[in-house]
């Protein structure tokens, strides 16, 4: 059983299929579609923007902070993809370069055992899978994850990595948790583990040869 159907049992719905899903730079959504989907539990008040956000993200942010932020990434193509099922907004994933979000600058996760240029704007990061509620249990994070490897390529991207969490049979783990993804889904995509930094987390990546060549 794949990890992300594991959080509440075994998924209600059948899995989603490739002709139902259109997965769209940020730029071609629209505001009212990802607020749809980031509209319940954690996702509402941190809108994705743990990893951009300086210092301690609730002392050091705001609601109206947060939101304009998250906007300004819709105003830009390379802010991260949005999932449509059937035409409907059901999945958001964030993916820049990763000298875009300062709070991996900081944090160990990424940098643990490994000599990395914190500056190198050629490695993009894949950090944040919200689902929609009504939408979850159908394996939408592996095809968002899929998404992430052509979009970052396609803007001449070197490489592109994930932080996500080992998740254990038997063990629940909440949306909230999840919210870097499951190592399943990014296995899933064709990415590689190159560090285990903490008990439950990894670095998993993707180096492209030829970034130009789509």
């Amino acid at each position: 059983m794949k990890e992300d159907t594991m959080l509440g049992g075994p998924a209600l719905k059948d899995p989603i299929r490739a002709e139902q899903l259109t997965v769209v730079p940020a730029g071609e959504s629209s505001w009212d579609d990802l607020a749809a989907i980031l509209s319940s539990g954690d996702a509402r008040r941190c809108l994705c923007q743990r990893f951009k956000v300086e210092g301690c993200f609730w002392r050091d942010s705001t609601q109206e902070r947060r939101t304009a932020m998250l906007q300004a990434q819709l105003e830009d193509d390379a802010g991260g993809l949005v999932a449509y099922v059937d035409g409907e907004p059901a999945g958001w994933v964030s993916v820049e370069p990763r000298t875009a979000y300062p709070k991996l600058r900081t944090s160990r996760i990424p940098w643990s055992g490994r000599n990395e240029d914190k500056g190198d704007e050629g490695v993009w990061a894949a950090t944040c899978f919200v689902v929609r509620k009504g939408f979850r249990g159908r394996g939408l994070t592996y095809h968002l994850a899929a998404a992430t490897i052509g979009f970052a390529r396609e803007r001449g991207a070197r490489a592109i990595e994930g932080y996500p969490m080992i998740t254990e049979p038997g063990k629940d783990v909440t949306w909230g948790e999840l919210h870097v993804g499951a190592r399943q889904i990014f296995a899933d995509a064709g990415f590689k583990e190159v560090s285990h930094p903490t008990l439950r987390r990894v670095v998993m990546r993707i180096d492209f040869d030829h970034p130009s060549d789509a």
